[in-house]
């Protein structure tokens, strides 16, 4: 054999090698711009009473991100924008995204525009480094007719247009009564689908919460692929009391196939996975969402 021979196949071996060395390294890491967090309404008894010391905590477990379910009187948690930015940089963590019920109060019809209360929303959003500014509901008033939800939809369509001038997108998060409201023969999520600008209004499907309202996430994707950018990531079991039929458990002990509903999302689009826990079968808040971390961690999350 040649010396340049034996210099071929030396080199292609530590090629093969370095590749599969490379693949095992990387094997299971999200894909980039992925990132999986945790919505602090998970734990919101223990950030009422301790928001700091509860952060602490939820870094402490392993999360990077987290997403806020209080904003009032600018003021997260109690903090303004700066000084709840300031804590989560401290911690290492990061706010992508946030909770904020869009309503009739943020929209001045006579102006056609939006109040300040609404400007500040997306401001202080802005500082806290959010890539969306999400809406979890629907407020009644707006959607009592047709022509409620279509006002109401230029105006979730123009929130896009505000929060795209500051680097961001604004959202909408569903619960269940989308799936068991209807105008004729059409439900409410379909018309919000139907209204709302794909490139300026995302969709946060929350996979548990329609439980309730008797749609099943897999049958939604399907419908709609690739609308879902951001998920809140929930598992379901039957309720032992309450007014709804199922509350949110552990991922991957309930009805919901949340293991096949994520990686559909991945595989469709879906960047941000929100882990959310509201109920806990008498376990503690703080050991639900580090059982459910645990488990996204398995599945590759």
């Amino acid at each position: 054999m040649s010396m340049n021979r034996r210099i071929f196949l030396k080199s292609t071996a530590f090629t093969a090698g370095a590749a599969i060395i490379s693949n095992k390294i990387f094997a299971g890491l999200p894909p980039e711009g992925e990132l999986t967090g945790v919505q602090l309404y998970s734990v919101r008894d223990q950030m009422k009473a301790d928001p700091l010391g509860t952060l602490k905590q939820v870094a402490a477990m392993g999360y990077k991100h987290v997403e806020h379910a209080s904003y009032n009187d600018r003021k997260f948690y109690g903090y303004p924008a700066k000084e709840f930015r300031k804590i989560l940089d401290d911690l290492g963590l990061k706010m992508p995204s946030g909770h904020t019920v869009l309503g009739n109060r943020h929209w001045d019809a006579s102006k056609n525009e939006f109040t300040d209360l609404w400007k500040y929303t997306v401001e202080d959003a802005a500082i806290l480094g959010q890539t969306f500014v999400i809406s979890p509901s629907l407020p009644p008033d707006n959607r009592k007719t047709v022509d409620d939800v279509k006002r109401f939809m230029v105006v979730f369509n123009k929130s896009g247009e505000l929060c795209q001038k500051s680097g961001m997108r604004f959202g909408y998060h569903n619960h269940d009564f989308e799936f068991t409201q209807k105008m004729g023969d059409t439900n409410l999520f379909d018309m919000i689908l139907k209204e709302t600008d794909p490139k300026l209004v995302i969709q946060q499907l929350d996979i548990g919460n329609m439980i309730n309202g008797g749609a099943k996430a897999l049958d939604i994707m399907q419908k709609y692929p690739g609308r879902f950018v951001s998920m809140h990531v929930k598992d379901e079991v039957l309720a032992a009391g309450g007014n709804e039929k199922y509350e949110s458990t552990i991922l991957g002990t309930g009805i919901v196939p949340v293991k096949e509903v994520i990686d559909l999302g991945r595989k469709w689009g879906t960047k941000h996975f929100i882990i959310e826990q509201e109920a806990y079968q008498g376990k503690q808040p703080l050991d639900s969402i580090r059982e459910d971390l645990a488990i996204m961690k398995k599945w590759g999350y």
